[in-house]
This record gives structure tokens, sequence and C-alpha cells, in this order.
């Protein structure tokens, strides 16, 4: 789930606060799974269970991508949603250590709502989210109805997102992880799918977006290129490598970065007898040219309001009130978005 020990050495002086409204006339290219997990982790009961209709069918991840996504239409940002395709071949192992770890705290929801322990329900339930395959076609189907873009990705989809940034399709990527940055993205946004508050300990904090910008990233670590930035990442521990060098702290890692300059010199040296689950090389052959694809658009269609209200309401038992309210948002949304300058989203 992202490069979280990169993001220890990405200081408050290279994140940039900003509101939704100062990113209208954008068009942010938004990793769907990312947003997703986001969505089933934070949208549930009271309880700690998930939103569910009348047939047990978890919604969260529909409430969350409906309403969410309004806001920031809203806002002039123009969203595209791009998913996950296959993985490579060296990150089926994580994958399926992610599954047994989900598999454990789902047993530890169990067993917590067996003794009543409410706050220990909502701190495991929270760790074993899953994402199916019919809650990914849903999603499709939901952002098809509203007329929002959706890109289906051959491989990783913040490499799409990425690619689609760079092209200049985009302007940011919308993710909590900073692998975008990895896959050579220019710009990440983050925070642009979460709640805007969250709960830390006693207190409600505001989460506002955040702007990091890779040319930022680099100046600030006194990297040269991109390519050091991955050398620094994998040192520390990626998707496909999440345990990184045995003993390597954000602080060691740059500093060896900084003595051998890149991956390639340090492996028969200071990393010599060093073991990687993976060839390390093929993880940074990886970010540097991930598969990806052009067929995509990043066009805003007309959304069509009565599959909408079929979908919503009547098959997944969704507040008709709160739908038809939420409608009529995303009829202005939208025309705020034909009478802003078409150029400033490319």
């Amino acid at each position: 789930m992202g490069v979280v020990e990169l993001g220890k050495l990405i200081g408050r002086e290279i994140r940039r606060d900003v509101k939704l409204e100062n990113l209208a006339g954008r068009c942010v290219s938004l990793d769907a799974y990312n947003a997703l997990y986001q969505f089933l982790a934070s949208i549930r009961q009271p309880d700690g269970t998930p939103l569910m209709d009348r047939e047990g069918r978890i919604t969260s991840h529909l409430s969350g991508l409906f309403y969410r996504t309004i806001n920031l239409l809203e806002s002039g940002i123009k969203p595209v949603y791009v998913f996950d395709g296959k993985p490579p071949e060296f990150k089926l192992a994580e994958i399926e250590s992610r599954r047994k770890t989900r598999e454990k705290a789902m047993e530890e929801v169990v067993k917590a709502l067996k003794e009543g322990r409410k706050e220990d329900v909502i701190k495991y339930a929270k760790r074993a989210v899953f994402i199916t395959s019919e809650m990914v076609e849903e999603s499709r189907k939901l952002l098809s109805y509203m007329g929002v873009p959706w890109v289906q990705a051959p491989s990783e989809g913040e490499a799409q997102a990425a690619y689609m940034v760079v092209k200049g399709h985009c302007w940011a990527v919308g993710s909590q992880d900073y692998d975008a940055l990895l896959f050579g993205s220019p710009r990440l946004v983050r925070n642009l799918a979460v709640s805007p508050k969250r709960r830390v300990g006693e207190e409600v904090v505001e989460l506002a977006p955040e702007i990091i910008e890779l040319d930022a990233v680099l100046k600030a670590l006194r990297l040269k290129n991109r390519e050091q930035l991955i050398d620094l990442a994998i040192l520390l521990g990626t998707d496909y490598n999440p345990d990184g060098v045995p003993g390597m702290g954000p602080q060691k890692a740059l500093k060896l970065i900084w003595e051998f300059g890149s991956l390639e010199k340090m492996l028969d040296t200071v990393l010599k007898g060093v073991h990687f689950p993976v060839n390390p090389l093929e993880i940074k052959r990886f970010f540097l040219q991930p598969p990806v694809t052009d067929e995509y658009t990043t066009e805003v269609k007309t959304p069509d309001e009565e599959r909408l209200r079929d979908f919503l309401v009547r098959e997944h038992d969704f507040s008709e009130e709160r739908v038809e309210k939420a409608l009529e948002r995303l009829r202005k949304a939208r025309g705020k978005l034909r009478t802003s300058s078409l150029d400033s989203f490319f």
C-alpha cells in the first residue's frame, strides 16, 4: 500500500496544503483502489460494521464514491478513476501476505464482536477491508451512470495514473500513496478521497488536500533524478519488497544514495550478501517502464439519472431523498465544468 518509509522523508516544507476549490479546472487521475479502500475503511456504522443493503451487500464503497465524486465536481475538479489491472508477477507474494493479514484481522473482528469489545471491532474491521471483483464492477457501473470517466490499467493503477499526468491529459495523481512519484508523476495530491475530518484520539483534525511535487522532493532530498528516488524507495521498501533492506532507516538510506549514486553500485559493495526476495533491479525497471495504455478518455459525460436512481435507491437501498438532492448537485456541478475553460484541463 505504498512506500510508507519514503513518506517520512517528505517533510512539511515539501507539502503544500490547498483547498479543493484551489484545484478548480484541473483534471486529476485518481487511484481507484486506493480510494475504495479509504471508503470501505472509514464509512461505517456506529458499531463498526460497513454500510449494507437489505441483501447484506456492502455499500460503503458506493456511498463514498458517489458523494465524494460529487464534492470533487462541485469544486471544479475533473476526476478520472484508474483501476488496477494485472499486478507484476513479483507482487503476488505480497498480495497473498496482505490477504492473510486481512483474514487474521477478520478473525479478531469476530472475536471482539462475541466479547462485546466495540472499540476493537472498529479497529480490526478497518484492517480487514477486502475489495471484491463485485465491488469493482459496481464502482465502474456507478461512475458510468454518473458520466465520470474511468480507465482500466493494464497493470498498476498508479502507474497508469502517473502516465496520464506525464502525457498532459491530467494535472496530478490523486492518491494517499507516494508510488505515483516513483512512476514519474510530476505532481501528487493527497487527501482527495478521504473524509475532510479524522478523529485522532480525542481530537478531530482537519485533513486538507496537499500537493507534493516531484521536483521539490528531489531538490529537498538532494537527489539528482527520479532513478535515485526509486533506488531510495527500494532500500526502504516498496509494494514489491515491503521489508526493504534489514536495518535500513530513511536517513541511512539517503546517505547511501548520496555516497554511491545508484543502487547498482551498492549491490556489489555495501549491499553484498543482502537477500532480496525480488531482484531490486527488476523492481527499478518496472517503476521506470511499467505497462500502460493510451486507451482512455477524460471526458465527463451527461449522467444517466434514471439508472442512478435504479442502481442506488431501488437496488442498493440508498435514501431516495438524499440521492435526489445529490443528483441536483451533480447537475449543477457538471454545468460548472461545461462553463470552465477547457484549456485549463489539458
